[in-house]
């Protein structure tokens, strides 16, 4: 028997807001707006409080995000859906690898699925050079996993794929934590191509699935817009802060910047930036182990300039009760930022938050800029490379914002 149909489970009910909030687009039902949970992980019908269909979903009885629409049928989710779902997703990668506006020539990081935007719930499946990296937060695809694999094999014939099971995700679906190797052999150390430069990675330490791969193009955004809008181009220098491996100041030192200062608190991933640099030739870029928020008051102190900066930390907001202190938070990078902007400068300002909205963001720039005291154009509102699709009505899956911004003044 299929695992899929023979783990359906009863009917789960949502109320007004449940449905309301399913008919807008958005897959997600919290455990507060469930009438009957369900009895455990697997796929359900999901059905309004006076029993009309709403979709199939997978479900789960403790996880906060109890119900995760699959579509809106009255179609039992089975093994072969999820299989469809996964097709489709690898198709996309493939016209996009097609198409020169996407920018994926010679690209060997991208995403090959974006968990809900690509209709498979909290799974996520990275291309890191050679092998395959695959994180799943949903307990019910979760006895699909070996299917799902053996079709990643077939379709991209990777060396191997790894399981990285060790996010906190996982545990909030009552799943167990580890990394595995799922298929073949995976190294210690892979190189992945952003189309520009090749970035040494480690798919079983390093951050998310090994790599951000994310802001691809923003890296090249703000290097191209900089260097255009520069007085003296080989005059240019720049600041990176939250650097990580430095795709920001590293892409502007490619493009002829004639310095860059890298801020991070990880010295591993500093050196793993500098080795970058030396392996193409680049000039070596100046290192700050830092809290980069303390880092940019002493840099303003210091009474420093840079013609190009980048502002890029970590999620500020992870919870939606996080939200007024993050922006907050949001507001005070960006003022520092704004503060060591040179006159006619370039700033690219991000932003991961998911419930964070691209206005409210907005918002914040603004405000910084008034305390800050200067003039900006917005020269360009980014989110994800296109491998990391968004879904209409579900802001979630837009969770990345980049801002380019000029100085007037």
């Amino acid at each position: 028997m299929n695992p899929a149909a023979a783990s359906a489970l009863p009917p789960v009910a949502v109320d007004g807001r449940g449905a309301a909030r399913l008919a807008a687009g958005h897959p997600w039902v919290y455990r507060s707006d469930v009438l009957t949970p369900p009895q455990r992980p697997g796929f359900a019908p999901v059905v309004d409080r006076r029993g009309r269909p709403l979709g199939w979903a997978a479900v789960h009885p403790t996880s906060q995000i109890t119900v995760r629409l699959l579509h809106r049928h009255d179609a039992t989710v089975d093994e072969a859906l999820l299989l469809a779902r996964l097709d489709a997703a690898l198709d996309l990668r493939a016209a996009l690898a097609a198409d020169p506006y996407a920018e994926m020539t010679g690209v060997t990081g991208y995403r090959c699925v974006h968990a809900e935007a690509d209709g498979l719930p909290g799974l996520i499946v990275d291309r890191l050079g050679p092998v395959l990296v695959l994180q799943n937060g949903c307990a019910a695809l979760e006895p699909h996993l070996e299917a799902l694999v053996a079709r990643l094999v077939e379709r991209l014939a990777p060396e191997g794929v790894l399981g990285r099971f060790d996010a906190h995700a996982r545990t909030l679906e009552g799943l167990p934590t580890e990394v595995r190797t799922l298929h073949g052999g995976v190294p210690d150390r892979v190189d992945v191509h952003d189309g520009a430069l090749t970035w040494c990675v480690d798919p079983r330490g390093g951050q998310k699935t090994g790599a951000f791969l994310d802001q691809r193009l923003n890296h090249r955004r703000l290097a191209r817009s900089a260097m255009a809008f520069a007085s003296d181009p080989g005059a240019v220098d720049a600041l990176d802060a939250f650097a990580h491996h430095g795709g920001f100041g590293l892409h502007l030192l490619r493009a002829g910047a004639r310095s860059a200062l890298l801020v991070d608190s990880s010295a591993a991933a500093l050196e793993a930036a500098v080795a970058t640099a030396a392996r193409h030739g680049l000039p070596a870029p100046a290192l700050a182990r830092s809290d980069a928020f303390q880092c940019l008051r002493a840099l303003e102190r210091e009474g420093r300039r840079f013609a190009a900066v980048s502002v890029d930390p970590p999620a500020l907001a992870k919870r939606a009760r996080d939200l007024e202190r993050a922006m907050a938070a949001y507001k005070e990078l960006n003022l520092r930022a704004m503060r060591l902007l040179a006159p006619g400068g370039v700033l690219g300002s991000s932003s991961c938050s998911a419930h964070l909205q691209e206005a409210e963001f907005l918002n914040v720039l603004a405000d910084a800029a008034a305390d800050a005291g200067r003039d900006l154009h917005v020269l360009g509102r980014f989110g994800a490379a296109p491998d990391h699709p968004e879904r209409l009505g579900f802001p979630e899956s837009r969770y990345l914002k980049f801002v380019l911004l000029r100085a007037l003044d």
